[in-house]
């Protein structure tokens, strides 16, 4: 069975290359975010407490998914969908909360029914402080406060990402608003912003993605995704040819930057659709897939294993 029909229906998006979109459809915000805040490791049988985490997640809800985040028009439909799910861990002080936060988003491709992972990324210094009541306000020019920077920056990533994958460097505008944030957040003091704080933060993050070094790496986000996946339907044979130019090409640029974050977040969202997608392929391609997976991501070697196991 092929692996795209086992997944549930989307709208496809993107303008730029489906146009088969109604040109009069009305314009719309460009996330569809599904925000869940986890308070179960702190939240007691009181109502007003129940009450202040209810409101921070509409709050945060409202926040992503009613601004405007580029110049860019999109239409109903082409909304990125993205899920971002804060677990509360602690409370060290009346309205201060440390928490972890993880961020995911999809891209549709072509002509299917099939969303593939683009981004999956844990964030374990997601730390802020919220009031009941405070409104959520981010301005690019100065630190609000770190929850609005952390929102906002994570919007601009899922962004840069996505046109990435739709445009080579598409997402270079919105690359540039989240290294924007870094710079500003490093001197407040908040944890997860600076480069000695850790090597899976904001900070690293943002640096990869803004890094020239980086660069054939981002180019071959569009390649998987625009000349390899959005063909697979109709030409398998060939879309996995480019699916694997681009992981020799982040092969390459893991000898330059090894280990870096944006490649382990590739794989994090990439690992069962890669064997998904090469299971079925010819006995060289899955040799080659396997001797690239395992080199790049060798903590799940027993699950790339099974691309080699006998059809």
């Amino acid at each position: 069975m092929p692996f795209f029909s086992c997944m549930p229906m989307q709208w496809l998006r993107c303008c730029l290359f489906f146009i088969f979109l109604s040109a009069e459809a009305l314009p719309a915000q460009e996330l569809i975010c599904n925000v869940i805040v986890d308070s179960k490791q702190l939240i007691t049988d009181q109502t007003a407490e129940r009450s202040l985490f209810d409101e921070l997640q509409k709050a945060i809800n409202g926040f992503l998914n009613n601004q405007k985040w580029t110049n860019a028009e999109f239409k109903k439909g082409e909304q990125i969908n993205c899920n971002l799910v804060i677990t509360l861990t602690e409370s060290p002080a009346q309205n201060v909360f440390r928490a972890t936060a993880q961020i995911q988003s999809t891209r549709p491709i072509y002509n299917t029914n099939y969303e593939s992972n683009l981004l999956s990324f844990i964030d374990r210094d997601f730390n802020f402080r919220y009031t009941p009541g405070q409104p959520l306000i981010f301005s690019p020019t100065s630190f609000t406060n770190n929850l609005t920077s952390m929102l906002a920056f994570y919007a601009y990533v899922v962004l840069a990402m996505d046109f990435d994958s739709f445009s080579e460097t598409g997402g270079n505008p919105y690359i540039e608003q989240a290294f924007n944030i870094v710079n500003i957040a490093e001197s407040s003091g908040e944890t997860g912003w600076r480069r000695n704080q850790g090597n899976r933060n904001r900070y690293w993050l943002a640096e990869n993605l803004n890094s020239q070094q980086m660069l054939p790496f981002r180019k071959g986000i569009y390649q998987y995704h625009r000349l390899g996946m959005d063909y697979f339907l109709t030409d398998p044979g060939k879309a996995r040819q480019e699916i694997l130019k681009a992981l020799e090409g982040i092969l390459e640029t893991n000898k330059l930057k090894p280990s870096a974050v944006l490649t382990n977040i590739f794989f994090d969202a990439k690992n069962q659709e890669l064997v998904n997608i090469f299971r079925e392929a010819p006995e060289e391609a899955r040799q080659q897939m396997h001797r690239i997976a395992t080199q790049l991501d060798p903590t799940n070697t027993e699950k790339y294993n099974q691309i080699l196991l006998p059809r």
